[in-house]
């Protein structure tokens, strides 16, 4: 693989004015910043069965995870079941507040004693009843004469290393792991501390599917070169300047600035509004989550591998920056998400299948990702560089 080095330019705080004079900068050019060379990505990177398997098993499994937005569990005994990577996972908010992470495997049989969302103070499982509350604890052991001298504080669910920061559940996928979160996001955290995205009201989700490698599709949403082909005149396509964005680096994660058609209005006085007056900020944290950041909310991106290396699940979320006042700012909170998911459901996903029938079936050597495409050129150089050290 062949490519060269990023620029690494943001540190501590978002710089308001810089990210807003470089934007204004690049569309009254006709620009976008670059990186300093094509890179060329051999098609087993989007196909090969044994790096995939080392993907979800070793990557996946050892990387802190931005599994679940605080606001799906905001009060005591709230709770969300997610599939991760073949795992059941229960995220619970506990009597004590804390939000905790779990296998969703009951300790007797092994029967998912959770399903869905919700608020409860039992998890009870379906097979033989036993139960556990809000903090993973057995509680609830039916026929206990039959398990006489057992210590039920053994048989707890088991508990994923997780922790809350910045709005978010981060898990790590294997019990008894270390989960360091400052070295894991570096100089990322002062960021994402700005957003406050802990206050933010979680309005809803869904889920899509397709025959793409999950790369591929973390991919797509690191780039604005395909709008006009695939998004043409929906709200997406309308919402940014194609092919020019502002890209900035974080240790693994990054950024991108995606101005909006309207920036040229910016004024060019040191006193610049906040960015997101004038664009979009596209958030990559590695290894599987996007956000779409902009000035009423947030979109969630959370991107994970399916059962085969050309499959991927996506999970297509929005939070709102703040709690709708008025069914009326509701319904345009409504309306808005469907607009948005409408063009990743219709325009993102009908195109991805077809580049995963490429990645399996173009009899070439490898793709290329152009110097316009600086973020999905790191993303590539990320993972390969993750999976590197952790085969050493």
């Amino acid at each position: 693989m062949r490519g060269s080095r990023m620029p690494d330019r943001a540190s501590g705080p978002t710089p308001h004015e810089r990210l807003t004079a470089a934007a204004l900068a690049h569309v009254r050019a006709g620009t976008t910043d670059l990186a300093d060379d094509v890179l060329r990505v051999p098609l087993d990177y989007y196909t090969d069965p044994e790096l995939f398997a080392r993907e979800r098993g070793e990557l996946l499994a050892s990387t802190p995870l931005a599994l679940v937005p605080s606001g799906r569990v905001r009060e005591p005994h709230d709770y969300l079941v997610r599939e991760v990577v073949g795992r059941s996972v229960l995220v619970s908010r506990g009597a004590d507040g804390v939000a905790r992470a779990f296998l969703n495997y009951c300790r007797h049989r092994g029967a998912r004693p959770a399903e869905g969302c919700g608020s409860t103070r039992r998890f009870t499982c379906p097979y033989h009843a036993w139960s556990y509350d809000s903090e993973g604890q057995l509680v609830g052991l039916p026929g206990s004469a039959g398990f006489e001298g057992i210590d039920r504080s053994e048989f707890g669910l088991v508990e994923l290393p997780s922790e809350e920061r910045h709005g978010f559940v981060w898990v790590v996928l294997t019990a008894g792991a270390t989960l360091d979160l400052d070295a894991h996001l570096g100089p990322f955290d002062e960021e994402l501390a700005g957003f406050g995205f802990g206050s933010y009201e979680f309005f809803t989700d869904r889920t899509l599917q397709a025959a793409v490698n999950w790369k591929a599709t973390i991919e797509a949403f690191s780039e604005n070169y395909h709008f006009p082909s695939v998004h043409g005149s929906s709200i997406v396509g309308m919402g940014a300047v194609p092919n020019t964005a502002v890209f900035d680096r974080f240790g693994l994660h990054s950024r991108l600035a995606f101005p909006g058609p309207w920036i040229d209005k910016a004024t060019d006085e040191a006193d610049h509004p906040t960015p997101l007056d004038h664009m979009s900020l596209i958030y990559w944290i590695f290894p599987n989550l996007v956000l779409g950041v902009s000035a009423i909310g947030v979109e969630l991106i959370d991107i994970l591998p399916g059962d085969e290396p050309v499959s991927t699940t996506l999970v297509h979320g929005w939070m709102a920056r703040e709690a709708a006042p008025t069914e009326e700012i509701a319904q345009f909170y409504r309306d808005l998400y469907e607009q948005v998911h409408a063009a990743v459901r219709d325009e993102d996903f009908a195109t991805l299948p077809s580049c995963g029938d490429g990645s399996v079936h173009g009899q070439h050597d490898h793709m290329l990702i152009g110097r316009n495409e600086i973020a999905v050129q790191h993303v590539v150089r990320t993972m390969q560089a993750a999976l590197s050290r952790r085969r050493t």
